[in-house]
C-alpha cells in the first residue's frame, strides 16, 4: 500500500478564537495560516507526491492551494473527509459547552459521543477512515506501491485516523494532539499500518519517503507489513 501525508488545515480565523467554527460556512485561514500554507510548499519539496485529496471545506482547499500549483495536481474533494457535524454545537463558544453533560462524554468516552443534531464521533472515524484506505488503495493500484500522496482535513478528523491507525481505541484519541498545519504521516500494509510522524511542524520530510526496492533485494527483504525485531536500523541512501 502507499504512505499518506495527514495534513491538518493551516491557521484559520476561527482558531484560537473560542469558537466552535464546525461546518460553517466562510471560515477561511488568517495571515498566519496563509503563511503556513506556503510554508508547506518548501516542507514538502523533497516529498514525491502522486495526488492530493482535500476536505471540501473552505480553509483545507486554502490550506493545499500553494502546495497543488507548485505540483501542478488538482486535489480531489472527499466529503467523508469533512470536519465533524457538531449540530447545535456549531457556531457556539466553547466555554458555553464546558458545563454540558456530553463535554464530558467528549472527552472520556468519545466514542458514545453524539452531538445533538450531528453526528457521532464514532461515526466519524468509521467514515474517515474508509475514505482513506480507500483512496490509499487506488493510489497505490495507480502509482505504486511507494507512491506517496497528501490529504488535508481537520483535528478531530485526523485524531480518528491516527487512533485508528495505532491502533488505539477511539476513546484515547484526545490523547493525541494534531495542530494547524502539522504534518502526520501513515504507511498503510496489507497487515499493520505503520505511524511515522505525529504533529510534526517543523524540520525535514524526505526519510518519510519509501525508497525503490532494488532488484536484488527484492528476494531478502523483510515482507512488507512486518516489525523489524529489535528496531529498524533507518534507512540509507
Amino acid at each position: 500500500m502507499a504512505t499518506v501525508v495527514l495534513l491538518r488545515h493551516a491557521r484559520s480565523t476561527a482558531n484560537g478564537s473560542g469558537v466552535l467554527a464546525g461546518r460553517s460556512p466562510g471560515v477561511e485561514l488568517d495571515e498566519t495560516g496563509r503563511t503556513q500554507a506556503a510554508a508547506l510548499v518548501d516542507r514538502l519539496a523533497q516529498v514525491p507526491l502522486a495526488e492530493l485529496v482535500c476536505s471540501p471545506l473552505l480553509r483545507c482547499q486554502q490550506t493545499l492551494a500553494p502546495l497543488a500549483q507548485a505540483r501542478g495536481l488538482t486535489p480531489v474533494t472527499e466529503d467523508a473527509l469533512s470536519e465533524v457535524d457538531y449540530g447545535e454545537w456549531t457556531g457556539r463558544e466553547l466555554k458555553t459547552l464546558f458545563s454540558e453533560k456530553l463535554w464530558s462524554v467528549v472527552q472520556q468516552h468519545p466514542s458514545a459521543a453524539v452531538f445533538p443534531a450531528g453526528e457521532g464521533l464514532a461515526n466519524v472515524q468509521t467514515r474517515a477512515v474508509a475514505a482513506v484506505r480507500a483512496h490509499d488503495a487506488r493510489i497505490a493500484a495507480e502509482h505504486g506501491s511507494h507512491a506517496v500522496w497528501a490529504l488535508c482535513s481537520h483535528g478531530d478528523v485526523l485524531k480518528a485516523i491516527i487512533a485508528d491507525a495505532l491502533g488505539q481505541h477511539l476513546d484515547s484519541f484526545q490523547r493525541i494532539v494534531v495542530n494547524p498545519a502539522s504534518v502526520s504521516v501513515v504507511q498503510y500494509t496489507a497487515t499493520r499500518p505503520f505511524v511515522l510522524r505525529v504533529n510534526d511542524t517543523g524540520g525535514e520530510l524526505a526519510s518519510i519517503v519509501p525508497p525503490e526496492p532494488k532488484p536484488e533485494e527484492l528476494t531478502d527483504e523483510i515482507p512488507e507489513g512486518d516489525a523489524v525485531p529489535g528496531g529498524a536500523t533507518g534507512r540509507s541512501k
